[in-house]
């Protein structure tokens, strides 16, 4: 994975996107934080992610939601965008994937906190939405991450079959 500065950052404005068929987290790129001295989320909204069933083969469609905040590097979109779409033909559980999300992005940029939360389409009549978070071991954020990983789904919202 990239620990690219700007200067080394090569999929943003490029032409010549292309598109990995299988999980590539090589293709994540990371650019400097301007703003270390702020805690601050950023959150992406991640609403077609597609991956496989490892069992059947048939498509899992979900929105990724991924926050965190961020300490010396940042993830570049555009290559967030494209390890996403990698997922397209990889197969594995729903959890999974959230989990290899989280800590491929946890090494690509060891932030203070990061949470990544599926919320997957229904098959056969179930939905599935795995959840998982990281605060950083000895850091305020560790505490953050116990709090919200034993209270985020108190609230659960209506579901209208996405």
């Amino acid at each position: 994975m990239s620990r690219n500065d700007e200067k080394g950052i090569t999929l943003l404005g490029s032409k010549n996107t292309q598109y990995k068929s299988d999980y590539a987290p090589e293709l994540l790129e990371t650019f400097e934080n301007k703003h270390k001295e702020n805690d601050y989320f950023v959150k992406f909204n991640c609403p077609e992610f597609t991956s496989l069933c490892p069992i059947t083969g048939q498509p899992d469609f979900a929105k990724i939601y991924i926050s965190y905040v961020p300490d010396e590097r940042m993830v570049e979109s555009k290559s967030l965008k494209l390890y996403l779409f990698s997922f397209r033909n990889h197969g594995d559980f729903h959890e999974d994937c959230i989990n290899i999300i989280m800590k491929d992005l946890i090494k690509l940029m060891d932030p203070r906190y990061i949470e990544v939360w599926g919320k997957f389409t229904p098959r056969g009549g179930i939905s599935i939405d795995p959840y998982c978070n990281y605060g950083k071991k000895g850091t305020k954020w560790e505490e953050v991450a116990w709090k919200r990983l034993a209270y985020h789904d108190l609230s659960p919202e209506d579901i209208d079959n996405r």
